[in-house]
This record gives structure tokens, sequence and C-alpha cells, in this order.
């Protein structure tokens, strides 16, 4: 990618950021948004500012780039323009850890994350499991297949995990599946953070891995690759990422589909480019979607996983019939 587009890609994202800032139920001047992050103005406007929606947008940006981080990850492993981590069970996988967490009383924000990724890993390991019985590993269509029912499957521990809940809590978990940052905190970001800027900078030291991977496994293999281990290191920081996301605003999907092919429409070849590209586009996507979300029909909020959908249904249906 040339210089260019890196600055286009950075001016998104500032962009998207002072959007978030600026942009909600009550709207605020760019001018009193730059005011109110150093502590200056009106004290209502200040406490809009960096008490409620800076931690909102902190919290799509990592959710964002953790998604489109993995998705392009994933597509470029398995050399497949429709892997994601929603459409691939791993997100659910990720759901199905956290509530788990959450039955038995672990919700704190250092074995959320970590539930999660172990829900997020059992989902890879299955989806792979059922799309090589099925003898078709690389067939986009049986991938997504076994993806879709392994996502099917999570749904329903869920909802059997919530089938004795109180309805409070039905109410918040069926509104946390279907995405939303309303609910960051600054403790919980940390944590988030940490885990995502762990996971993000592992992925990027396994990007030549992923390169020629992308050439098939008997060129990768040539090549001093070693394939298996390679292979499931990556699915893994890869889950990971997805937890993290799961973990912080539920389930948010068609993200790590969208982002990683417009970062590849903008010039970028090298993985370690369409990761970072991802990561930028992913997290002013959803910046933009939050945006969206509690505008449209404010006061009250749309579920920030319907408007990424909104976005990603027909981009994928686009894309499944480049494939088909």
């Amino acid at each position: 990618m040339t210089a260019a587009r890196w600055g286009l890609l950075l001016l998104v994202l500032v962009c998207a950021i002072a959007a978030g800032l600026a942009l909600g139920p009550v709207a605020i001047g760019v001018g009193d948004v730059a005011r109110a992050l150093t502590g200056i103005g009106d004290a209502q406007v200040v406490a809009i500012v960096r008490d409620l929606r800076l931690s909102r947008v902190a919290l799509a940006i990592i959710t964002g780039a953790g998604l489109g981080m993995s998705g392009a990850a994933l597509q470029g492993t398995l050399r497949n323009p429709l892997a994601e981590p929603y459409l691939l069970g791993v997100s659910g996988g990720a759901a199905v850890g956290a509530v788990l967490a959450v039955v038995a009383g672990l919700s704190m924000v250092v074995a959320l994350p970590v539930a999660a990724f172990a829900g997020a890993a059992a989902a890879v390991v299955l989806v792979l499991l059922i799309a090589r019985a099925a003898s078709g590993r690389s067939d986009p269509r049986i991938l997504l297949m076994a993806g879709v029912v392994v996502g099917a499957f999570a749904n329903a521990v869920i909802m059997v995990l919530l089938a004795g809940a109180g309805e409070g809590t039905v109410r918040n978990a069926l509104w946390w599946m279907m995405g939303s940052v309303a609910g960051a905190d600054w403790p919980t970001l940390c944590w988030l953070a940490a885990y995502a800027v762990l996971a993000g900078a592992a992925l990027l030291t396994v990007a030549r891995d992923i390169d020629l991977l992308a050439l098939g496994e008997d060129a990768a293999a040539g090549l001093g690759v070693p394939v298996a281990m390679a292979t499931r290191r990556i699915f893994l920081l890869s889950a990971l990422l997805a937890a993290v996301t799961v973990a912080g605003a539920g389930l948010v999907g068609f993200v790590g589909l969208v982002v990683p092919a417009i970062a590849r429409a903008l010039g970028a070849r090298r993985s370690r480019h369409v990761l970072v590209a991802s990561a930028m586009l992913g997290g002013a996507l959803v910046v933009l979607a939050d945006v969206v979300a509690r505008t449209v029909r404010a006061p009250a909020e749309l579920p920030l996983g319907a408007v990424t959908a909104l976005v990603g249904v027909p981009f994928f249906l686009l894309r499944l019939r480049k494939v088909s």
C-alpha cells in the first residue's frame, strides 16, 4: 500500500473517532469535544464526552480491530474470502464460554476473556473437524456450513444455560448477545486492551506464515513452514482476538468479513499490511456502527450487531456469489 492510502486509513479512523465523540442523542460540536477532552468547558459536556462516549469509542475500536485482524488471519490461512469469526462459529463458541463463566459466578474482567477464549478455541477445533470429516476443508461452502452448524449449536447451548435464569438476567444476556458497547468502563477496557494488544502483536509476528499458508499447504511445507503447528497457532490467536471482542461487546458479526476485503481492495497484499489495515478499518467501522445504533432511534439504542449485519449480510452475499 502507498503512503497516501495509509494516510487515508488514518484519516478515516480519526474522523470515525470524532464522530463517535460528537454524535449521539446530544450532538456536540467538534471544538467543544476537543475542549471537553482536556476537561475544559461545560461540566455536562465534559461528563458526556469523557465519562460516557470516550469509553464507548475505545471499546468499539478494540472490538473492530480484533474482529478485523481475526478475520484477515483466518481468510489468509484458510485461503477462503468468506472466513470470519462470526460465520465460522468462533464468536458463538466464545459467547458460550462467556455465558458459562457468568453462570458460574466468574464474570470478573480477567476470567471472562479467558473463558470466552476457551469457548472460541473449542469452536475452531469443532468446525475444522466437521469440515475435515466432510472431506472439504478447503471448500469455502463446506467450511461455512460447518461454521453455521457450530454457531447454531452454540446458540442452543446458551439458551439452555439461560433457561433457568431470572427475567432480568435473560434480558441482559440477550441484549449482550446482539452486541453493544454501552457497558464500557475503563477497568474492563484496560484488561481487554491488554489481551487484544498481545494477541494482535503475536499475529503480526506470524504474518509471514500466513503469507506462505495462503499459497497452499504443500507450497508452505516446501518453503519450510510446519503447516499443522503454524495453522493451530494462527487459529488460536484469531480465536483469542474474537474472544476479547465477545467478552467486551457481545456478538458483533460480519466485521471480520468486510474489512479485510476492503483492505485488499485498497492495495494491501502482504498479510502484515492486511492485518494492520483491517485493524484500522475495523475500528472505524464499529465506531461508526455504534454512532448509528445510538442516533437512529435516540434516545433508544439499536443492537450494534444488527447494524453491522445490515452492512455485512449484503456484502457476504456478493462475496458468496464470487466464490461460487
